[in-house]
């Protein structure tokens, strides 16, 4: 037979178990709603409001798809979110939101007020690869808003200026709209999708559940956008935050418990992994505004550069913050202008009631300040321009903190108007705590402020392993680890660094059940001060010379 009659034979053998494509069902994909089909100019100086508002309405109608915004640009104000819809804008698409305050919808809660807005959605998008714009604008003028801030006293006391960044019409406009507010929703996706010049929070959630932000880029000016946070999570559970990059002029992630827009709730169970974030203030920060407390936390894998702050844990209105890792991280710290928050630190613990925050006597009824507990942070690589503070509350400690594998090197800012740098890491008011392989290193120059690489203040149940560094200064008496008021506490396995002129000292009546073991020590001129006041047994070194 033929080779050409053998092919003909063996195509109609195929054809004949292979059913004909035209036989089969028809499978489709969501229906698209083309924002154009209803008007939509794709023309920045028109209001794209109506036209993208009645796609997003007849999409939802249908039982959902895609509400799909093409190449060009569209400015509107409120949209509306429903369920079931995938709001999708195309890369070359712009979506900017109007300079009109009147635009945007939120009934009696301005704070509410935002570009894309939803409530009580289920199953709701926001993605593609364009971008949303929030055309946000600053002034600079002299100060009139700080009261109780310390960066305005001291550069007041300097006689510096108080030139500082406002949202342009601030206080007389009151509506700042974020770029996206969604409250009790679930099931909700934000990604691939670029978001700049937030007036206010950009994407801003109050108690919704299964929330996933994923390649985001979102950005505000470093220098200027004040409270243009980058991801805002009030209330919030269940929450996945991944390749995402922020760069932002307020606070890039904050996790809230507070009531602005509802009943308190825990914000609880959020990884934010394999991140970029730099910010004038703070990374990534546990908010002061936290009543019903904040827990099951895990920041790992990300890269924190050109930021004031690492880490911010605050509590102010009695709420609780525990069960928190960080872990794989590196941050670069430095210092921006007198009206942001931090100096320059990795790492910052505060609790505080109210009126402390607010520098005002107590207030009859006030709560009680709330709680830091369970904390993780290992395998941090810093570079910080200030002290990182790590301090609880008279009245309420510090408890089961733990440092591990954390290597910080302090460097000063010639720069700064103001620097309070002093210990490397400032530990105060604490129980049960760990710190272990934690090295310390200075840059240069060396100011005349700083003193000892780790600071224990009013500790309880120590564990110190592990630890290399030195004072700043190796001709000066400056101890490379002073324990102050500090009972029951184990330094072991731990070096002296070359120029140690002293490696410890021991200091407060309180202080007593100090132990030494297994610490190489040999690169110490004075391997540890003792003041004269305390009992001849709280200090005992089990290997080594003691010193006279």
């Amino acid at each position: 037979m033929k080779p050409f009659v053998l092919l003909k034979l063996a195509t109609l053998a195929l054809l004949a178990v292979v059913p004909d494509a035209r036989s089969q069902p028809h499978v489709s994909g969501p229906a698209i709603f083309n924002v154009k089909d209803y008007a939509a100019t794709g023309r920045k100086a028109d209001d794209a409001r109506p036209a993208i508002q009645r796609a997003i309405d007849a999409c939802a109608v249908a039982g959902g798809g895609i509400v799909r915004v093409p190449p060009g640009d569209y400015t509107a104000g409120t949209l509306h979110l429903r369920s079931q819809v995938q709001f999708e804008i195309q890369a070359g698409a712009t979506v900017f939101a109007s300079l009109d305050p009147k635009a945007y919808e939120f009934g009696q809660v301005p704070s509410k007020a935002a570009l894309f807005f939803g409530e009580d959605l289920e199953n709701v998008s926001i993605s593609g690869a364009g971008t949303v714009d929030g055309q946000a604008e600053y002034e600079w003028r002299e100060d009139d808003f700080e009261h109780a801030f310390d960066h305005k006293t001291q550069m007041q006391a300097m006689g510096k200026s108080l030139m500082r960044s406002f949202p342009k019409g601030f206080p007389q406009r009151q509506v700042f709209p974020h770029l996206v507010w969604l409250g009790r929703s679930r099931n909700v996706q934000i990604s691939g999708l670029k978001f700049v010049r937030s007036p206010s929070w950009t994407l801003a959630l109050y108690a919704c559940e299964r929330a996933v932000f994923e390649h985001l880029d979102i950005r505000s000016s470093l220098k200027e956008a004040v409270w243009a946070d980058g991801i805002d999570l009030d209330g919030c559970k269940e929450v996945s935050v991944s390749h995402c990059t922020i760069e932002t002029g307020d606070d890039c992630i904050v996790f809230i418990s507070a009531e602005a827009w509802g009943p308190a709730l825990p914000c609880e169970n959020i990884t934010v992994r394999h991140c970029r974030l730099s910010s004038a203030s703070a990374g990534v920060k546990f908010s002061e505004g936290n009543k019903a407390g904040i827990r099951g936390v895990v920041v790992r894998d990300t890269v924190l550069t050109n930021v004031n702050r690492g880490f911010v844990f605050s509590t102010t209105l009695g709420g609780s913050i525990s069960d928190v890792l960080l872990a794989h991280l590196t941050i670069d710290c430095r210092r921006f202008d007198w009206f942001w928050a931090g100096d320059g630190q990795p790492f910052h613990f505060r609790i505080t009631r109210l009126s402390e925050f607010n520098k005002e006597p107590l207030k009859p009824g006030e709560p009680p300040p709330g709680a830091i507990r369970n904390v993780t942070i290992r395998d941090v690589r810093a570079r910080a321009a200030g002290s990182s503070l790590i301090h609880g509350h008279a009245d309420s400690w510090l408890e089961g903190i733990c440092l591990e594998n954390v290597k910080v090197r302090l460097a000063a800012d010639s720069l700064a108007p103001f620097d309070k740098a002093e210990h490397a890491l400032d530990f105060r008011r604490a129980r049960n705590l760990k710190v272990k392989s934690v090295a310390v290193s200075w840059g240069k120059p060396a100011l005349e402020a700083w003193k000892s690489a780790l600071y224990f203040e009013d500790v309880q149940n120590l564990e110190l392993d592990g630890f290399v560094g030195r004072g700043a200064w190796p001709d000066r008496d400056a101890p490379a680890l002073v324990l102050n008021q500090v009972s029951n506490a184990v330094v072991h396995h731990s070096r002296a660094s070359d120029g140690t002129r002293a490696f410890l000292k021991v200091t407060g009546s309180r202080s007593g059940g100090v132990c030494l073991q297994g610490n190489d020590l040999r690169n110490a001129e004075v391997p540890c001060q003792i003041d004269k006041g305390l009992r001849p047994d709280a200090v005992r070194m089990l290997e080594g010379r003691f010193p006279k």
